[in-house]
């Protein structure tokens, strides 16, 4: 069995086999993942990446991403400075926070690559449906966590775990590797030491303390 991609717990267990892949649980953190020889190769998830259509003019679009956008930038100082991190091939949030006021830089590593952006710092990191497709959630959320600023706010839309986790669409998506509960969420925040807000069912706001 696999160890956990988020608290590296060496013992899971299996929760489900849809025919394509197997799902293990961790029993510490929650987080349900597909092991690693189960997930696609890059060029492979990069082609299914490809097929997606967001663009800045798609108003169904900003309205999905105005579930992350609206909770989060009620609670940013004027003029903030953000990173969106996993900004896709149609780069939209952060066209949105720019034209809220705030400054924004942007890194996807297939479509727009910004390999400094571990070398700043920022008042709020974004990353909508990225945390998902994650190999080492751990290692990547901690990471981000650590470029914010003291106070800052790191914003995740990513769909938490239903009761029917069987029938639920999500894991549909060959490119979904990791499924947060709202278990998994606490874990997270109280092993980053940040204070954690969910909003809705697919949004999590996550506070780097002030001092």
């Amino acid at each position: 069995m696999p160890s956990c991609p988020l608290c590296t717990n060496p013992t899971t267990q299996h929760f489900h086999w849809d025919g394509q892949r197997d799902y293990f649980r961790c029993p510490r953190c929650d987080l349900i993942a597909v092991p690693p020889a189960q997930r696609l190769a890059p060029a492979a998830e990069k082609a299914i990446y490809d097929q997606h259509d967001n663009r800045p003019d798609d108003l169904g679009y900003r309205r999905f991403l105005g579930r992350l956008f609206g909770p989060l930038s009620e609670r940013l100082p004027a003029g903030a400075s953000g990173l969106d991190f996993g900004a896709g091939p149609g780069p939209t949030l952060s066209l949105m926070f720019e034209a809220a006021g705030f400054s924004m830089r942007i890194h996807d590593p297939y479509y727009h690559p910004f390999p400094q952006w571990a070398e700043a710092e920022y008042d709020f990191i974004t990353a909508t449906e990225v945390a998902e497709h994650l190999y080492a959630p751990g290692e990547v959320l901690a990471s981000l966590v650590q470029r914010l600023r003291p106070g800052g706010w790191l914003g995740l839309m990513t769909k938490r775990i239903p009761d029917d986790f069987a029938g639920w669409h999500y894991i549909r998506d060959p490119t979904h590797v990791v499924f947060f509960s709202d278990a998994s969420f606490r874990w997270l925040a109280k092993r980053l030491g940040v204070t954690l807000e969910l909003v809705g069912s697919d949004v999590a706001l996550l506070q780097r303390p002030a001092r």
